[in-house]
């Protein structure tokens, strides 16, 4: 069923958008302006074009491409790129791997947002006078604890903890806008900066000012979130609640860029590891204006605009509550990831995990699996990087892939809403030109870090590839054959008493989307592998729709008590719980006494026993016997190795093991055809 968030905006519903999806984007502030400034020289040009180019992307990037557009494609209430692409994935088969590049570098990003958020957090202890010379090493450490806690509570839900995002982002929030309304009398002509030709002229008149997109681009990366978590706030919340955050945002840009600017005509102290003197008194620092260069040793020592907006008697509480948004942030992509694992389970883009429900909240799913994954990509990048400045020039390259992806996923959508292809066509031209730019200039990163982004998300679209891939190799075996042929034996099986009883009720899972034909595999373990003589058939298919939360059975008596198709058409966020299901569907059917599932035991059925259940699950290897091309055989070794580290088909399904039988059968993809075999005497 659609979100009850979606229908309208509320104020529960707004305060539940402020805490879940703005943690990414509402944190830029933090190292937003430390990362263009990065390397380059203070000047009025720099800020002033800097903020012009910030305001206008999340102008056109965030608002217009996402709170305005692309909240338009819910899939009955639901967003994000998997999401989306159940909604086209029908129109053209390749439309498959831009939902692969999209998913796999949200699920990189959500390694490298963790870090940067909470580290540029906590390295606003520098700007403490009784911590300016705290060691690099310690805020690792601290960062890491939080690391330790943060990923440890996932399994418990975060449910308790979620009830204070809420108001914590919310003064969040109001304290960017405080000082940054404060700040902008430091320098009012900042406000300069929503003029676009301030930085249109940066871009083309500052050396290398092209690549400055590269540091702009980190103000949007969060937009992905806005779609990503329509589900869960509906997107009238979203879109009157971004009207606040963007306020907020761009008041605090504001502010730093007039702190910044302000240095043309008054001294300004950051404080340092160096003793320097100020009307007549010793104090840590250095002191700075325009035309100071921001090297290396000047962020080491802790110079961060966001945090110099803040008098010294607040810095312990501002820095408090930055480090709680950083985190907020950091569970918001948690939670995503899950999601997002979970949709591509069930679109058969990535291989079987277990998933726990820890609390009854829609939508609250936690898998172990992805939650060991995300801690150690998050260790290891702290561990690497060590610093947010070194983190910052590694951020970003893997989000523009995912925005790319969403671009083109949205025009096929505007193609199936019979969208004018004037329209669609001027949206892929502004929005390919403006992401391709943000990709190239992010592509200058590579070398200092932007490698690591891209060496994780292509590991883990090479997983959802080969899962796929494999997928279709698979399906060159499977032969389907019409049921109608084998009714008259299995029925003549079923009632041979020389044969010896496999079950009363046998349970095959079977991929025929056709009612009429069944997989020969399952015919030859019914009547030629060990022959399973049973007194009814089932045979199971679950059929996944392109629309989330569907649960609907049907079914079709094939020959009434003797041969049973039960299909269940479940949405791609419901999970198969196929055995609780099955029994749902059998007690409708006993009820409507549509079957008798008594025992056919002489002796049980005098006492009316229920018949026992048997679940027959086939299980593939990869034959020996298989002349694959190189590559196809490394995809199908991959993809066996992937599989025996994940859920086994039984769990997958949620089936009970105790009535579980596996049978295993070789997959003969390409069957060996010559064989250079001569008989002698």
């Amino acid at each position: 069923m659609p979100s009850h968030h979606n229908s309208k905006a509320t104020l529960g519903g707004l305060l539940i958008a402020l805490g879940i999806i703005y943690g990414d984007i509402g944190t830029s502030p933090l190292y937003v302006l430390n990362a263009i400034t990065s390397g380059r020289t203070i000047t009025e040009d720099l800020i002033v074009g800097s903020l012009s180019l910030i305001i206008w992307t999340l102008t056109l990037q965030t608002t217009i491409k996402y709170v305005i557009l692309t909240l338009r494609a819910d899939n009955r209430g639901e967003g994000g790129i998997f999401s989306l692409f159940a909604l086209v994935r029908r129109r053209k088969r390749w439309l498959v791997v831009p939902a692969m590049i999209g998913g796999a570098a949200l699920l990189a990003d959500g390694m490298i947002t963790p870090p940067v958020t909470v580290t540029s957090a906590i390295e606003g202890l520098k700007q403490v006078p009784a911590l300016h010379n705290i060691s690099q090493w310690t805020i690792v450490y601290i960062v890491l604890g939080i690391f330790s806690v943060l990923f440890f509570i996932q399994q418990f839900g975060a449910a308790f903890i979620g009830r204070f995002f809420g108001p914590v982002m919310t003064v969040w929030f109001l304290m960017l806008a405080t000082f940054g309304i404060y700040h902008l009398f430091d320098d009012v002509s900042i406000v300069r900066a929503f003029n676009p030709w301030y930085g249109i002229r940066l871009l083309i008149e500052e050396p290398r000012g092209f690549y400055i997109l590269g540091g702009v681009f980190l103000c949007t990366t969060g937009a992905e979130a806005l779609y990503s978590d329509l589900g869960h706030c509906g997107k009238w919340n979203i879109r009157y609640s971004w009207i606040f955050v963007k306020t907020c945002l761009i008041l605090n840009y504001l502010g730093q860029g007039a702190w910044l600017l302000a240095g043309q005509h008054k001294e300004i102290l950051h404080r340092a590891g160096k003793e320097v003197v100020v009307n007549g008194e010793v104090q840590y620092g250095w002191v700075t204006n325009l035309g100071t260069k921001v090297t290396p040793e000047l962020i080491e020592s802790g110079f961060n605009p966001f945090y110099q907006l803040m008098p010294e008697w607040f810095l312990y509480f501002g820095i408090t509550i930055a480090t709680a948004a950083a985190i907020i942030a950091s569970q918001a992509l948690i939670s995503g990831s899950y999601t997002l694992i979970s949709e591509a389970m069930r679109l058969n883009l990535w291989p079987k995990l277990q998933m726990k429900y820890p609390t009854e909240e829609r939508g609250q799913v936690y898998i172990g699996g992805v939650n060991l994954m995300l801690f150690i990509g998050c260790v290891g990048i702290e561990l690497y990087f060590r610093k947010a400045a070194a983190m910052e020039a590694a951020y970003g390259l893997a989000i523009t892939l995912c925005m790319i992806a969403t671009s083109i996923l949205f025009a096929n959508f505007l193609v199936l809403r019979r969208v004018k292809p004037a329209f669609i066509y001027l949206y892929l031209a502004v929005y390919l030109t403006i992401e391709f730019g943000f990709l190239f200039a992010n592509a200058e990163k590579f070398p200092h870090g932007g490698f690591v982004a891209l060496i994780v998300g292509g590991f883990l679209f090479f997983i959802m590839f080969d899962w796929f891939k494999a997928r279709k190799i698979k399906n060159r075996y499977i032969e389907f054959v019409r049921l109608d042929h084998y009714i008259p034996k299995i029925q003549e099986l079923s009632n041979d008493r020389t044969v010896p009883k496999f079950s009363t009720h046998l349970v095959y899972l079977t991929s025929a989307d056709n009612p009429r034909e069944i997989e020969h595999k399952i015919v030859y373990s019914i009547l030629n592998r060990k022959p399973k003589r049973a007194d009814i058939y089932w045979f199971v298919h679950v059929d996944t729709l392109d629309d989330p939360y569907t649960m609907e059975y049907k079914v079709d008596h094939i020959i009434p008590n003797d041969i049973i198709r039960v299909e269940f058409r479940l949405g791609f966020r419901v999970e198969p719980r196929i055995n609780l299901m099955f029994r749902k569907v059998v007690e409708d059917l006993v009820a409507n006494r549509e079957v008798n599932i008594t025992s056919r035991y002489e002796s049980l059925e005098r006492s009316k026993v229920v018949g026992d259940f048997q679940f027959i699950v086939m299980e593939k290897y990869l034959s020996q016997d298989n002349e694959l091309p190189i590559f196809e055989r490394l995809i199908m070794k991959f993809h066996f190795w992937l599989k025996e580290a994940s859920l086994s088909e039984e769990r997958g399904f949620g089936l009970d093991v105790s009535n579980v039988t596996v049978e295993k059968f070789p997959l003969i993809v390409a069957p060996v055809t010559n064989l250079k075999l001569r008989r002698v005497e």
